[in-house]
């Protein structure tokens, strides 16, 4: 039985110290009873059990030994007799760490293409390793043939296992993105509204103190009647030129208008004119109608009337700045409730205009410098389809094309009806995908973003969704214009 260690060079060592052969080799028969627990081995004859006992290589390491580095060339099949091995990528990624476990067959494997190990192995606590060099291999499988089938098992479930790791990588960066997006949009309204919230308090009680002031004039029946006319044709005017399609003011229109009123109110003798300037310039209402105040109450009572005037309009305002935050809340609550189809069936009737848009409310934080267009077919109607998996495939889609655009460009998504099939297209002014590139954008873990960028897996999933609905997503590319299409069967008994 071989019982050689792996020796490399004391610059490789690093902070773990290599695993090594045992001074004393194992009784063959404790190695066969070891072999007996490799899940992957069960029902072998003892012959077999036999023949890889007498020809593996024992190794062994206590806490923190290296088992293989990443890089390093494969070149034995290992049976995890005891303990447990981790494996840590170096240059992390969705999957940076693995645990193998006694009672495990990895490593190389015949059939298998792997080349290089993809991370550096530890042991944690006392390990056993027994390997089969591959030089061996043709030997092995003449001496125990169903190790052919055992070794190609072994590697659909390890496919299987990290496709299955990545998909789930990909969804949870998918959902990270999703509430980062939902977080971004949220956060200015919520502000707005809490800000707006805080501010009223204290303006509620200086409007009251006001109005307070204001009664303490005791004023004449005729002076009140006049008063509460000049404020309600105030608010009718103000409501009128609210109403007409007006331009909103500048900056600096605004500040001029300020400085207007600021001048006119010292003129009058009024205290603190640059407290009541910003509420009446929101207004946007000329100093004649200030004038008109001014014509009809005494000069005493104007500081006072027009102090509970912008007080009255500065509550007003809070409350409105309340009222369409929350507003803007509960649209994106409702449109991720849209988006996610929560609490529905899977299968709904779905306006794909109507999914579009929801998806892209997903966006708003990165369609800041993008210009949006949008071309719907109102004839085109609903089609029957797993709605939230959908909305799945607007998201790779919009999501590519943002990338693309690197922050700046036009996005144009598109629906239209032709024939029996629903068209929806998602433009973007990109540099344009390579034509070489263009056959593979849709092969699973394939990508052309930076790593740690993107998993390779959302056009993957796009198509697998779009085939599940037997429809067919398509690319056409040129720099400045990128369109992927999406068809889809309008008739539901085609759909499933």
């Amino acid at each position: 039985m071989a019982t050689t260690s792996i020796v490399r060079p004391p610059s490789q060592n690093g902070p773990y110290q290599d695993s090594y052969a045992p001074k004393n080799p194992t009784p063959l028969p404790e190695i066969v009873e070891a072999l007996r627990t490799i899940v992957q081995l069960d029902g072998l004859t003892e012959p077999e059990y036999v023949w890889l006992a007498t020809h593996g290589t024992e190794r062994i390491g206590e806490e923190g030994s290296m088992i293989f580095r990443e890089g390093e060339p494969t070149s034995h099949l290992n049976f995890i007799l005891r303990g447990e091995i981790h494996v840590r990528r170096r240059n992390s990624g969705p999957l940076a760490f693995f645990i193998g476990r006694s009672g495990q067959m990895t490593g190389l494997l015949p059939f298998s293409r792997m080349k290089a190990y993809g991370g550096d192995g530890y042991t944690v606590g006392p390990c056993w390793v027994l390997d089969i060099n591959k030089e061996l291999f043709p030997a092995m499988l003449a001496a125990i043939p169903s190790m052919g089938q055992r070794s190609v098992s072994a590697l659909l479930d390890r496919v299987r296992e990290v496709t299955r790791m990545e998909q789930q990588s990909e969804k949870l960066s998918a959902l990270g993105k999703l509430a980062a997006n939902l977080a971004h949009e949220l956060n200015n309204p919520a502000s707005a509204a809490q800000r707006s919230a805080a501010s009223l308090f204290g303006e509620l009680r200086n409007y009251g103190d006001w109005k307070y002031q204001l009664g303490k004039l005791c004023l004449t029946e005729t002076e009140s009647e006049a008063y509460r006319n000049w404020v309600t044709s105030a608010r009718d005017r103000m409501a009128a030129y609210s109403l007409a399609a007006v331009a909103p003011a500048s900056p600096l229109d605004t500040s001029d208008r300020e400085d207007v009123l600021v001048r006119w109110l010292e003129s009058h003798n009024i205290p603190s004119p640059w407290t009541i300037a910003p509420a009446l310039s929101e207004t946007r209402l000329p100093t004649a109608i200030l004038d008109e105040l001014a014509a009809v109450v005494r000069p005493e009572t104007l500081p006072i009337a027009l102090a509970t005037v912008a007080s009255s309009l500065r509550v007003e305002r809070l409350a409105e700045t309340v009222v369409d935050s929350t507003v803007r809340i509960f649209d994106l609550i409702s449109a991720i409730k849209d988006y996610s189809y929560m609490d529905q069936a899977p299968i709904q009737d779905i306006d794909l205009a109507q999914s579009l848009e929801n998806t892209l409310s997903m966006f708003g934080s990165r369609l800041v410098n993008i210009k949006v267009e949008t071309n719907y077919d109102p004839e085109l109607p609903p089609i029957s389809a797993y709605g939230s998996e959908l909305n799945q495939v607007w998201t790779a889609l919009i999501e590519n094309a943002l990338d693309a655009m690197m922050g700046h460009g036009t996005l144009r998504l598109t629906t239209r009806l032709a024939g029996q099939m629903a068209y929806v297209e998602v433009w973007d002014t990109g540099p344009g995908i390579d034509p070489i590139q263009q056959s593979r954008i849709f092969e699973p873990f394939f990508t052309t973003k930076a790593p740690g960028r993107g998993l390779g897996l959302g056009l993957d999933t796009a198509q697998r969704i779009v085939s599940k609905h037997s429809g067919f997503l398509t690319v056409e590319s040129k720099p400045g214009a990128t369109c992927l299409q999406v068809r889809l069967p309008i008739d539901q008994a085609q759909a499933y």
